[in-house]
């Protein structure tokens, strides 16, 4: 399975602009949004298979695949298209022995070192992040800078995707840098109009 997406969207129910997650995912997945990642890492294990179940059976009708942050066996049990792992956490080849043929595992990067082991472990795709300065990604430090993003992108074949205070207008910078594609939290989900935000995403990227 090929990583054919250009826009990946991070959930986080705490910047749904007072939305439901499921409500706020489903208006993305309905504009146009085709890869979501379920990032809810604070609750139980139990709570997280059941809202992935919930967002699989909502998000599968629309075509938009069902991503699950770090959980390889949830990513299984609820069949999920795949699963997106941090830096320090299960490797991508130690994941592929609990999932399915064929599903695509993402992980995150935060630096050059970072993004090429990435690749040699086997990851179909990589978010290296923070492109740009972000609440979300305050725990990593300053912002990487898209000359960083730049030579991350060289140095690996697999698509990259800037994440860290992504907007509509900063996307052809990142494009320019060298990646395949974008991902975002709160500029497609902490908005008043869902679909407006995934449409200026949509003509900033030229696909989705």
């Amino acid at each position: 399975m090929g990583v054919d997406f250009r826009c990946y969207l991070i959930s986080d129910r705490s910047r749904t602009a007072g939305r439901p997650l499921i409500v706020a995912l489903h208006a993305a997945a309905e504009a146009g949004i085709r890869a979501i990642q379920l990032r809810e890492k604070d609750l139980p294990p139990r709570q997280q298979y059941a809202l992935a179940t919930e967002a699989k059976s909502v998000l599968d009708p629309l075509g938009c695949r069902l991503i699950i942050n770090d959980r390889a066996d949830i990513a299984c049990a609820a069949q999920a298209t795949g699963v997106h792992l941090g830096a320090t956490g299960l490797s991508p080849k130690a994941a592929r022995c609990c999932l399915p043929a064929g599903s695509l595992i993402g992980v995150s990067a935060h630096s050059l070192a970072e993004a090429r082991f990435a690749e040699k472990l086997g990851a179909d795709f990589i978010t290296f992040s923070p492109i740009f300065a972000t609440p979300s990604k305050l725990v990593y430090g300053e912002p990487q800078g898209v000359e960083a993003l730049r030579e991350v992108c060289r140095a690996v074949s697999l698509p990259v995707f800037a994440l860290g205070g992504i907007t509509p207008a900063r996307i052809p910078t990142c494009l320019e840098a060298g990646a395949h594609g974008v991902a975002a939290i709160a500029a497609l989900l902490d908005v008043p109009n869902i679909a407006e935000a995934v449409a200026a995403f949509r003509a900033a990227l030229g696909e989705l």
